[in-house]
């Protein structure tokens, strides 16, 4: 077994070495130039686009219901634990290049969602079904001609089973031990009520799906914020300092091992990613169900992702560790951890340090919340994979093996899952990351064309694959 676990474990750093982040991040500063930065010139629209009631197209759910939606199954315990694994590792210094991740992934998140919303097709029970396996495969055949459905299967096939290891054993894992912890429950009890409410909700498919998600996030994301907002209030005096370690640490890796490329820049990069899923192709499998026929719009939402799960959520977890005096810079500038604390422990102590009891249960709540609704939306994500490999009736089997599966998570040791999940998480990438930088070109056009016009009344675009016209309002 301990050598099945470091044969994956060899493949997982592979997957997430040098060249994985360099591509990650080479696409995103690609397609932030290529689109002029419109994740930044349109912030503001799109926040118009997200609360708008004007998108009653064809489609399952609004688009409100597809950013929460993806936002569920994005925000978990990358955002509590692992802003404090870069800090560990990285220094605070990583929180920047956290920051820069998002910043350019907001580009990636919008170009993903255009090609979900362009390239989507209606299946035979009338649901709308999109993402990379489709964009990958069709946006390919309509640009480069040829047949590259091997492309998009790749990305079903990593898709699929990373949803039960990333999406499910883990998550399940997650909520299990939290709540041992917290409460002494017994994983075999909580195995049984996850299982119990995760079936009541998927059963119903993506509307029952959206349904619990647009309340659930914004609520957990609410409370979570106002529970580091006090904590940040009451160390106010803390917070400049808590910026100066921030870039102070940026550009250099001085006060940690492993130097500025080994430690900083690589764990600031790669939880920066995991913080949102930039580049990944998982939101937009979500955001193809939109009921949103306008691909720039649904992207300008989309690209709201990265602001949300790592500009907001992320920020908040180190600004409340930073202000804690957990962390120190010693007067020859290594960094010093009280108590060599790391990952969940780190942001339970900081939280609690400052709000006795309270700050452990707004962690707990939020490791169990964020770690639920990861389930809900992951359970969505591969079961479209499954779709596009097998077809629709074989989701009735796999909603099935998904329910069993988060008792499973929550009762058994997840080595090998943890790092088979990482390497998974990481292949998906390539087939989306490829299929992005060929059909960047198209969306530059296609951009560039509908900001140029946009005052003109109705339009239109020809989408030669499909053999039918998109208006632009």
């Amino acid at each position: 077994m301990e050598a099945i676990n470091g044969f994956i474990s060899m493949i997982r750093n592979f997957v997430w070495g040098p060249i994985m982040i360099l591509l990650l991040v080479g696409t995103g500063v690609f397609l932030t130039i290529g689109t002029r930065a419109i994740q930044f010139r349109k912030l503001g629209y799109a926040f118009k686009m997200l609360f708008s009631k004007e998108n009653k197209e064809n489609g399952d759910i609004s688009s409100f219901q597809a950013l929460m939606t993806s936002l569920a199954a994005t925000i978990g315990t990358g955002n509590i634990a692992g802003v404090a694994t870069a800090i560990s590792i990285g220094g605070p210094g990583s929180i920047f290049w956290m920051w820069i991740t998002a910043a350019i992934g907001g580009a990636t998140k919008f170009c993903e969602a255009f090609l979900a919303i362009r390239y989507r097709i209606t299946n035979e029970k009338g649901e709308k079904s999109g993402g990379p396996m489709y964009y990958a495969s069709m946006g390919m055949k309509e640009r480069y001609g040829g047949n590259w459905n091997w492309l998009g299967y790749l990305f079903a096939v990593f898709g699929f089973f990373a949803s039960f290891g990333t999406g499910n054993l883990v998550q399940a894992n997650s909520v299990a031990s939290s709540l041992k912890a917290s409460m002494g429950l017994s994983p075999y009890i909580c195995g049984i009520i996850l299982s119990i409410t995760a079936g009541i909700v998927i059963i119903g498919g993506i509307k029952s799906i959206a349904k619990i998600t647009d309340k659930l996030v914004p609520t957990m994301g609410i409370i979570y914020i106002l529970g580091s907002l006090v904590i940040l209030i009451n160390q106010h005096h803390m917070i400049p300092k808590a910026f100066y370690l921030i870039f102070s640490n940026a550009f250099n890796g001085k006060a940690v091992s492993g130097g500025f490329i080994g430690a900083v820049l690589r764990m600031g990069v790669a939880r920066g990613i995991f913080s949102n899923e930039a580049g990944l192709g998982s939101s937009p499998i979500i955001h193809a169900a939109s009921k949103n026929n306008d691909p720039i719009k649904e992207g300008l939402i989309s690209s709201l992702g990265c602001f949300f799960a790592t500009l907001i959520i992320c920020t908040m977890t180190a600004l409340v560790i930073l202000v804690s005096g957990l962390i120190s810079i010693d007067k020859n500038g290594l960094m010093m951890i009280s108590d060599n604390l790391s990952g969940a422990a780190l942001t339970t102590v900081a939280f609690n340090s400052s709000l006795p009891n309270l700050g452990a249960f707004t962690i707990s709540f939020g490791l169990i919340f964020f770690a639920f609704s990861t389930i809900l939306g992951w359970y969505y994500y591969g079961a479209k994979c499954l779709e596009y490999i097998a077809g629709v009736k074989a989701i009735n089997i796999y909603k099935w093996c998904w329910i069993f599966s988060c008792f499973i998570g929550s009762i058994v040791r997840l080595d090998i899952v943890w790092n088979l999940s990482d390497a998974l998480n990481g292949l998906m990438a390539i087939p989306n990351l490829i299929a992005l930088i060929a059909l960047g070109p198209m969306i530059f056009h296609i951009t560039k064309k509908y900001e140029y016009k946009k005052n003109i009344k109705n339009p239109v675009f020809y989408r030669p694959s499909h053999n039918t016209k998109y208006y632009i309002k």
